[in-house]
């Protein structure tokens, strides 16, 4: 994906579509990163598994989101192991907020965004 704004690369990249999704579809598309605040990464999954074959952009929204919420978790493990690690967590907290806040901007934005950092584990 290229970047809209390579300036702001530290908070991920965005790039537009190859058609313009619908509304339902932007919804869609925003609640896959919203509801990762309250509920993990159940939202996306389930949006995920009913979309998939219907539409190519809110796909594409909830495997970032999954595969951010994966990366963040396994981030969240190893902190907590290390004692110095458990004082890290509230960074990780906020970094993750901010995040999830860039993208559900930018999926309102009609753009597919891309997460900084995170591993690509659903492809």
């Amino acid at each position: 994906m290229t970047s809209s704004n390579p300036s702001n690369s530290f908070l991920g990249t965005d790039q537009s579509p190859a058609y313009t999704p619908t509304s339902d579809e932007r919804t869609l598309a925003i609640l896959c990163h919203v509801l990762t605040i309250f509920f993990w990464i159940f939202p996306p999954l389930i949006i995920y598994l009913i979309k998939k074959d219907d539409s190519s952009f809110v796909a594409e929204h909830a495997k970032e989101s999954m595969n951010f919420q994966l990366t963040v978790s396994i981030i969240a493990i190893i902190l907590f192991i290390t004692i110095i690690g458990i004082l890290l967590l509230w960074v990780l907290g906020i970094a993750v907020l901010v995040l999830v806040i860039v993208a559900t901007v930018k999926a309102s934005e009609n753009k597919l965004y891309r997460y900084p950092f995170a591993l690509r584990l659903i492809k």
